[in-house]
C-alpha cells in the first residue's frame, strides 16, 4: 500500500487533472453508450449523493473514483461508474482504497447494493472487484449488427464516437434499465 498517497473527496480543483487521467487511461471504444468527457465528471460531482473521491501524490491527482447513488431506475443501488490510476501508479493498492472509501460513502447514503461494470477482457478490474467484496451478478452481451450499406461495415469496425452524455441521457430515458425492469 502507498501511503503517501493521500484520498480526499474529489472537488472542483481537480477536474482538469480527473477528465486528464481519464483520457489517458479509459478506451471507450468498446461499448457505445459509454462516454468519457467534461460532462460525465461534473454530472458527479454536482449529485448531492456523489461519492467521489481523488488519490493525490502531493498535487498530482493519481487516482480517482466516481459513484453516485444512480443507477438505472433503482435510488436504493449505488453505481462505482469510473475508476482510474495512472498507469506508473498502479500495483500500489491505491485503487482497492479508492473502491473502499467510494463503497463506504455510498453504503453511508443509503445503498443496499453497489453495482460496478467491467469489460470481460479487463482482469484486473475483476480481479480489484472481486478482492473488495463484488461478485459477478449478470452478464449482458451487447449485439452490433453494422448497415450493410456503409462500406466500412464489417464484424471488426470500431464503433463510432458516442456523443459526451449520452450514457446519462439513455438512463434518464429508461433506455439502460436493469433486467426485469424494462427497457433496451
Amino acid at each position: 500500500m502507498d501511503t503517501a498517497t493521500v484520498l480526499v473527496p474529489m472537488g472542483l480543483g481537480h477536474l482538469r487533472q480527473v477528465l486528464d487521467l481519464g483520457h489517458q487511461v479509459f478506451d471507450t471504444s468498446t461499448k457505445p453508450y459509454t462516454s468519457w468527457s467534461l460532462t460525465s465528471v461534473a454530472e458527479h460531482l454536482d449529485s448531492p449523493d456523489n461519492a467521489c473521491w481523488v488519490a493525490l501524490d502531493s498535487d498530482r491527482v493519481v487516482g480517482f473514483v466516481l459513484g453516485s447513488m444512480e443507477f438505472e431506475l433503482r435510488d436504493d443501488w449505488g453505481y462505482l461508474e469510473w475508476i482510474a490510476v495512472a498507469p506508473d501508479m498502479q500495483g500500489h493498492g491505491i485503487a482497492r482504497r479508492l473502491v473502499d472509501a467510494c463503497s463506504a460513502a455510498l453504503f453511508a447514503r443509503g445503498a443496499l447494493r453497489i453495482v460496478a461494470d467491467v469489460e470481460n477482457n479487463n482482469t484486473a478490474s475483476a480481479t480489484l472487484m472481486t478482492r473488495s467484496g463484488f461478485h459477478p451478478a449478470a452478464t449482458v452481451t451487447l449485439f452490433v449488427r453494422p448497415n450493410p450499406e456503409e462500406p466500412q461495415a464489417d464484424a471488426g469496425s470500431a464503433l463510432p464516437p458516442v456523443a459526451p452524455g449520452t450514457k446519462r441521457d439513455l438512463i434518464r430515458r429508461g433506455r439502460l434499465a436493469g433486467e426485469g425492469r424494462g427497457g433496451r
